[in-house]
């Protein structure tokens, strides 16, 4: 086959050939990949047969392969025992399948394309398959089972015709509450290979009640410490924001449906007051951005950490919002509103 030339890929398809060999495992399919990428930059293909210690005809079949059926085809060669690969088509139904059933493991999978498709799949085949198509093996998250895809996007476009609409000084905040118990939070660590990762933890139960009020704009935290969360003591919290916001006409706070956000005494005060409250649509956490600010704080002072005392531990988390300016660049890319939609239709085999 004839050099195609040098620059004969497109920006874009130069950018993803690289993006799909830093993240290949495996030398061969690494190598297929580079061999597309280094004819691009207009190496012959017997010196890049020389380099990569395979036959010059080898790097024409990989160059014909292609341009003629796209990276899929070429990373997913003998994958299997048999020649018959799934065609494109039947790559992407699979895909559309996978994106909405959660299996368990690759076997099967390989046993629903042999029904479906009637090809069959090794175990290792069809891992190696599934990362080519852009999955991973993980473990997924607990979403909210009730939540209501449209009422997310209607929030979301509502929230974005409050920002359109924002006056000089006013503000956009977000509010929840937070209750980190006086205990041990394991999470994932580096540990010495063969010897156990172990963790203090406490045998008491106590907590600390927190309610919060988030500027996402200027990556700033109002909280408020009590002995619980209530109408009370979220009145006391607003008027913290409304002595911050001084200048503000209007403060609108997004809020989840939580009893004491709703109650009568609330809604009394904020008569009166420049603070106006919107709320959520159930079972959408997702959309309120202080949700991130307190796994941010867990990350930082409660992962993989142990305090003796329930006064230590106390002091320890209401320093980290007092000191909330020296995580400012970490928050600032963090705490962006590229909202992500909860679609909870996802079945499990």
């Amino acid at each position: 086959m004839k050099h195609p030339g040098k620059d004969f890929l497109s920006k874009r398809e130069k950018e993803l050939l690289i993006s799909q060999h830093s993240c290949e495992h495996e030398k061969k399919y690494a190598d297929r990949v580079k061999s597309i990428i280094l004819l691009n930059e207009g190496w012959s293909y017997e010196q890049i047969a020389k380099v990569l210690l395979i036959d010059h005809k080898t790097i024409r079949r990989n160059y014909a392969i292609y341009i003629t059926e796209g990276i899929d085809i070429l990373l997913t060669m003998n994958y299997s025992g048999k020649t018959s690969l799934l065609s494109l088509s039947q790559q992407k139904e699979l895909q559309v399948h996978l994106e909405n059933n959660i299996y368990m493991a690759s076997s099967e999978i390989s046993e629903y394309v042999k029904k479906r498709y009637q090809i069959k799949y090794s175990t290792k085949g069809m891992t190696a398959f599934l990362h080519r198509l852009g999955f991973i093996y993980k473990k997924p998250k607990l979403v909210p089972g009730k939540a209501n895809k449209e009422s997310q996007q209607a929030f979301i476009e509502k929230y974005k015709e409050l920002k359109r609409n924002l006056n000089l000084d006013d503000k956009i905040l977000f509010m929840d509450g937070v209750h980190p118990q006086h205990n041990s939070k394991p999470a994932y660590g580096w540990f010495r290979k063969g010897k156990k990762a172990q963790i203090r933890s406490n045998t008491g139960r106590k907590r600390i009640n927190i309610n919060g009020v988030l500027d996402a704009e200027n990556s700033e935290v109002i909280v408020h410490e009590d002995e619980a969360i209530n109408a009370q003591s979220t009145i006391k919290l607003l008027k913290k924001v409304e002595e911050k916001y001084l200048k503000a006409n209007t403060i609108t706070i997004i809020c989840d449906n939580a009893r004491y956000y709703r109650s009568k005494l609330l809604f009394e005060y904020i008569k009166s007051s420049k603070i106006n409250l919107e709320f959520l649509p159930p079972y959408a956490p997702n959309l309120n951005l202080i949700e991130r600010l307190w796994r941010f704080m867990n990350k930082k002072v409660r992962d993989n950490k142990y305090y003796e005392s329930f006064d230590i531990f106390k002091n320890t988390i209401l320093k980290f919002f007092d000191n909330i300016k020296i995580y400012k660049k970490d928050l600032e890319s963090l705490l962006v509103d590229d909202f992500e939609i909860i679609d909870s239709q996802t079945q499990v085999h």
